[in-house]
């Protein structure tokens, strides 16, 4: 009979209302009773079988019913409330502090300061550039025709027909001289794009610091001086050099540096593919053609001219086989180099 199964449902909803101890049973508590295909709403569904005269009472039964699972459920849901309260207001004085994390300065940003700081040393200001470029002050004015194949030495993101995405920080040294005068000695640190398959030696966005001195009577020992001194003092005194023959369109001649492999002693290993040998950079003495675009009397000045991959140069120092680890932001790299 209905008023049989009220009085039994009243019963074993007050039990079940006493175990009510987390979320997730008094959601459960919700859905048995009070939800639309709850139990509640099962017996309100039978009242229509009520005879006729006891209607009256049943319904009244059933709302008295509903009300009191509301109730164990707001209780419940109040005393779970206030136990979790009372747990945030727990404080122990005497635990030890936590430690907070300090930020620090990526590997990137790390090895552009410290290479900078060096070339401050021996004289060199810093310059900057645009890194939307246009086609004359990337290519043109560093002795790039149009139809020169040295061009294809390098995969550009060209924004129009006009403009691109530098494919490297040279062109800082035509917007010096352009500017200034002659003598020129300079860095320009920065961002460059090369539009090339992503992989564990390259990438599309990279950094490079570029350097440029001009003056009357530069020569190539002076560009031998400097970088060697420039290596001698990023990777260690004992190291050994080479310098051998390349070619660059904005300088001649054009060489590329090679350095002892400090890893392995020059023993040879997988970091310089068991050569004993590392290259770490581009230079050469500026091309006269350059000086054409700027209006420097060839004749009366000089000057080199070299350029450094900042990712190229960390991995090598710290034993790096994959560019992309340095440019995905994982932490647990950079964590590293606290």
């Amino acid at each position: 009979m209905l008023f049989d199964r009220i009085a039994e449902l009243t019963r074993e909803m007050r039990a079940a209302g006493a175990d009510l101890a987390d979320s997730a049973a008094i959601e459960r508590f919700r859905i048995t009773y009070l939800s639309r295909k709850g139990h509640i709403a099962g017996l309100f569904e039978e009242l229509k079988n009520v005879a006729r005269e006891d209607k009256p009472r049943a319904g009244k039964e059933l709302n008295a019913l509903r009300e009191t699972a509301q109730q164990i459920l707001d209780a419940a849901t109040e005393r779970l409330a206030n136990d979790t309260e009372a747990a945030q207001d727990m404080l122990d004085v005497t635990l030890p502090g936590r430690m907070s994390q300090r930020g620090h300065m990526h590997i990137v940003s790390r090895t552009i300061e410290e290479i900078s700081d060096i070339f401050r040393r021996m004289g060199f200001s810093i310059a900057d550039g645009p890194e939307i470029e246009s086609d004359y002050y990337n290519f043109e004015a560093l002795n790039f025709p149009a139809d020169h194949p040295a061009r294809d030495m390098q995969d550009t993101f060209f924004l129009d027909d006009e403009h691109l995405l530098r494919t490297h920080t040279t062109p800082v040294q035509i917007r010096l001289m352009e500017r200034f005068r002659p003598p020129i000695r300079a860095i320009f640190p920065g961002k460059v794009y090369r539009n090339e398959v992503i992989s564990a030696r390259s990438h599309v966005q990279f950094h490079q610091i570029d350097g440029l001195f001009v003056d009357t009577d530069v020569t190539f020992a002076d560009l031998k001086g400097t970088l060697v001194t420039f290596a001698r003092m990023y990777y260690g005194s004992s190291l050994k050099y080479r310098f051998r023959p390349s070619f660059f369109p904005f300088t001649e001649p054009s060489a590329e540096m090679d350095i002892s492999c400090y890893l392995c002693g020059a023993k040879g290993c997988r970091v310089c593919k068991y050569t004993g040998w590392l290259e770490i950079l581009g230079c050469g003495m500026v091309d006269p053609n350059v000086y054409a675009h700027v209006n420097v009397d060839p004749e009366k000045y000089s000057g080199y001219a070299f350029g450094i991959g900042i990712e190229r140069t960390a991995m090598l120092r710290h034993g790096f086989d994959d560019i992309r680890l340095l440019l995905e932001n994982d932490m647990r790299v950079n964590h590293q180099f606290n």
